[in-house]
């Protein structure tokens, strides 16, 4: 059976994509820890990020960074956030989102029910960003 990421990268289910490239997708967490909460996910579907092959968590490492740079862009946070923590689904994603102190770190802080019209904003200003910063190629529209 599919992951629910996996569903979401092919269509099945719908997602605020900020990044795709042949190895990887981004998009808004449907949960988020902040403004801009950002998964970076490997289109294989791979349980563990230690399994994941090397030159793969590299690229995602290099997504990760590009789409923080973007989101300190945008809203300027004390840090750009990352972590790898994988319990809620069976594939591994890294989180990456703007924070400003630690116990923003708290999954149990998450915001249960965003409000749509905010993450499509949010989601066209990342997108925007990247476009900016020379990604053109990696954003999907």
């Amino acid at each position: 059976m599919s992951s629910v990421f996996t569903k979401i990268i092919e269509g099945e289910l719908p997602g605020r994509f900020v990044w795709s490239d042949d190895q990887c997708a981004g998009f808004l967490s449907i949960a988020p820890l902040a403004q801009g909460h950002v998964l970076v996910v490997p289109k294989e579907e791979i349980d563990s990020w230690l399994d994941l092959p090397d030159e793969l968590a590299a690229h995602l490492m290099t997504v990760c960074k590009t789409v923080g740079q973007a989101i300190d862009e945008i809203f300027s946070p004390r840090r750009v956030g990352l972590m790898i923590q994988g319990f809620e689904v069976p594939h591994a994603h890294l989180h990456v989102w703007p924070t400003n102190t630690i116990e923003e770190f708290d999954f149990d802080r998450v915001d249960k029910d965003p409000d749509p019209e905010v993450m499509e904003e949010t989601a066209r200003k990342v997108r925007a960003a990247l476009v900016a910063a020379g990604h053109e190629a990696n954003v999907p529209e």
